[in-house]
Protein backbone atom coordinates (compact mmCIF):
# COMPACT_ATOMS: atom_id res chain seq x y z
CA UNK A 1 0.00 0.00 0.00
CA UNK A 2 2.85 2.28 0.69
CA UNK A 3 3.98 1.90 -2.88
CA UNK A 4 0.57 2.95 -4.18
CA UNK A 5 0.47 5.97 -1.90
CA UNK A 6 3.94 6.96 -2.90
CA UNK A 7 3.00 6.41 -6.56
CA UNK A 8 -0.06 8.59 -6.04
CA UNK A 9 2.02 11.52 -4.95
CA UNK A 10 4.78 11.12 -7.51
CA UNK A 11 5.30 13.82 -10.08
CA UNK A 12 4.67 11.54 -13.03
CA UNK A 13 1.39 10.37 -11.58
CA UNK A 14 0.31 13.93 -10.86
CA UNK A 15 1.18 15.05 -14.38
CA UNK A 16 -0.62 12.09 -15.84
CA UNK A 17 -3.68 12.81 -13.71
CA UNK A 18 -3.53 16.49 -14.62
CA UNK A 19 -3.34 15.57 -18.33
CA UNK A 20 -6.35 13.32 -18.04
CA UNK A 21 -8.35 16.05 -16.29
CA UNK A 22 -7.34 18.59 -18.91
CA UNK A 23 -8.25 16.20 -21.72
CA UNK A 24 -11.63 15.59 -20.12
CA UNK A 25 -12.24 19.35 -19.86
CA UNK A 26 -11.22 19.89 -23.49
CA UNK A 27 -13.39 17.04 -24.66
CA UNK A 28 -16.37 18.43 -22.70
CA UNK A 29 -15.85 21.89 -24.14
CA UNK A 30 -15.64 20.48 -27.67
CA UNK A 31 -18.90 18.59 -27.25
CA UNK A 32 -20.56 21.75 -25.91
CA UNK A 33 -19.35 23.71 -28.91
CA UNK A 34 -20.68 21.07 -31.24
CA UNK A 35 -24.02 21.12 -29.45
CA UNK A 36 -24.20 24.91 -29.74
CA UNK A 37 -23.32 24.78 -33.41
CA UNK A 38 -26.21 25.58 -35.73
CA UNK A 39 -28.10 22.62 -37.07
CA UNK A 40 -28.89 24.47 -40.28
CA UNK A 41 -26.95 22.60 -42.88
CA UNK A 42 -26.68 23.44 -46.55
CA UNK A 43 -29.42 20.98 -47.44
CA UNK A 44 -31.76 22.35 -44.78
CA UNK A 45 -31.14 25.90 -45.99
CA UNK A 46 -31.85 24.85 -49.59
CA UNK A 47 -35.03 23.07 -48.50
CA UNK A 48 -36.19 26.16 -46.57
CA UNK A 49 -35.44 28.34 -49.61
CA UNK A 50 -37.43 26.03 -51.91
CA UNK A 51 -40.38 25.97 -49.48
CA UNK A 52 -40.39 29.76 -49.18
CA UNK A 53 -40.26 30.09 -52.95
CA UNK A 54 -43.20 27.70 -53.33
CA UNK A 55 -45.21 29.60 -50.73
CA UNK A 56 -44.54 32.92 -52.43
CA UNK A 57 -45.27 31.47 -55.87
CA UNK A 58 -48.56 29.90 -54.77
CA UNK A 59 -49.83 32.74 -52.54
CA UNK A 60 -51.32 34.85 -55.35
CA UNK A 61 -53.08 32.00 -57.20
CA UNK A 62 -54.53 30.68 -53.94
CA UNK A 63 -55.78 34.15 -53.02
CA UNK A 64 -57.37 34.46 -56.47
CA UNK A 65 -58.94 31.04 -56.10
CA UNK A 66 -60.45 31.90 -52.72
CA UNK A 67 -61.80 35.25 -53.94
CA UNK A 68 -63.29 33.65 -57.06
CA UNK A 69 -64.94 30.93 -54.95
CA UNK A 70 -66.45 33.64 -52.74
CA UNK A 71 -67.69 35.50 -55.83
CA UNK A 72 -69.19 32.30 -57.25
CA UNK A 73 -70.96 31.64 -53.94
CA UNK A 74 -72.36 35.18 -53.96
CA UNK A 75 -73.60 34.79 -57.53
CA UNK A 76 -75.23 31.47 -56.64
CA UNK A 77 -77.05 33.13 -53.72
CA UNK A 78 -78.15 35.94 -56.03
CA UNK A 79 -79.37 33.41 -58.59
CA UNK A 80 -81.35 31.58 -55.90
CA UNK A 81 -82.99 34.83 -54.78
CA UNK A 82 -83.87 35.59 -58.42
CA UNK A 83 -85.45 32.13 -58.79
CA UNK A 84 -87.50 32.70 -55.65
CA UNK A 85 -88.62 36.09 -56.96
CA UNK A 86 -89.65 34.50 -60.29
CA UNK A 87 -91.68 31.91 -58.38
CA UNK A 88 -93.37 34.64 -56.36
CA UNK A 89 -94.22 36.57 -59.52
CA UNK A 90 -95.62 33.43 -61.17
CA UNK A 91 -97.81 32.84 -58.12
CA UNK A 92 -98.98 36.44 -58.23
CA UNK A 93 -99.72 36.17 -61.93
CA UNK A 94 -101.72 33.00 -61.33
CA UNK A 95 -103.69 34.74 -58.57
CA UNK A 96 -104.51 37.68 -60.86
CA UNK A 97 -105.89 35.21 -63.41
CA UNK A 98 -108.61 34.38 -60.87
CA UNK A 99 -111.56 36.77 -61.23
CA UNK A 100 -112.45 36.62 -57.52
CA UNK A 101 -108.94 37.73 -56.50
CA UNK A 102 -108.94 40.53 -59.07
CA UNK A 103 -112.33 41.75 -57.86
CA UNK A 104 -111.16 41.65 -54.25
CA UNK A 105 -108.02 43.66 -55.05
CA UNK A 106 -109.98 46.22 -57.08
CA UNK A 107 -112.41 46.74 -54.23
CA UNK A 108 -109.64 47.00 -51.68
CA UNK A 109 -107.17 49.18 -53.57
CA UNK A 110 -109.45 51.39 -55.64
CA UNK A 111 -112.37 51.51 -53.18
CA UNK A 112 -114.85 50.35 -55.82
CA UNK A 113 -118.25 49.13 -54.73
CA UNK A 114 -120.74 46.95 -56.49
CA UNK A 115 -124.06 48.42 -57.58
CA UNK A 116 -126.41 48.68 -54.63
CA UNK A 117 -123.60 48.83 -52.01
CA UNK A 118 -122.68 51.91 -50.00
CA UNK A 119 -118.99 52.69 -49.72
CA UNK A 120 -117.47 54.27 -46.65
CA UNK A 121 -113.97 55.72 -46.23
CA UNK A 122 -112.66 56.23 -42.69
CA UNK A 123 -110.19 59.07 -42.42
CA UNK A 124 -107.53 59.17 -39.74
CA UNK A 125 -108.12 62.29 -37.60
CA UNK A 126 -104.38 62.92 -37.24
CA UNK A 127 -103.95 62.87 -41.00
CA UNK A 128 -106.81 65.39 -41.37
CA UNK A 129 -105.08 67.80 -38.95
CA UNK A 130 -101.84 67.54 -40.87
CA UNK A 131 -103.55 68.17 -44.19
CA UNK A 132 -105.26 71.31 -42.77
CA UNK A 133 -101.88 72.64 -41.69
CA UNK A 134 -100.59 72.11 -45.22
CA UNK A 135 -103.58 73.98 -46.67
CA UNK A 136 -102.40 77.31 -45.17
CA UNK A 137 -100.81 78.33 -48.45
CA UNK A 138 -103.91 77.32 -50.43
CA UNK A 139 -106.15 79.69 -48.46
CA UNK A 140 -104.29 82.74 -49.76
CA UNK A 141 -104.40 84.16 -53.28
CA UNK A 142 -101.91 82.73 -55.76
CA UNK A 143 -99.95 85.95 -56.15
CA UNK A 144 -99.25 86.02 -52.38
CA UNK A 145 -97.70 82.56 -52.64
CA UNK A 146 -95.56 83.68 -55.59
CA UNK A 147 -94.39 86.76 -53.72
CA UNK A 148 -93.49 84.64 -50.65
CA UNK A 149 -91.45 82.37 -52.91
CA UNK A 150 -89.53 85.38 -54.26
CA UNK A 151 -88.86 86.62 -50.72
CA UNK A 152 -87.64 83.19 -49.61
CA UNK A 153 -85.29 82.89 -52.59
CA UNK A 154 -83.83 86.37 -51.84
CA UNK A 155 -83.31 85.41 -48.21
CA UNK A 156 -81.49 82.20 -49.17
CA UNK A 157 -79.04 84.12 -51.40
CA UNK A 158 -77.95 86.32 -48.52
Amino acid sequence: MAVKDRDRFSTATRIKLLGEQTAARVYRSQTKRQARRSRLTGRAALLALVLCTLIVALAYPIRQYVSQRAEIAGLERQQERARERVEQLRDLKARWQDDAYAQQQIRQRLHYVLPGETGYVVIDPDAAKQSRADLGAADRPWYANVWDGVDKSDASDQ
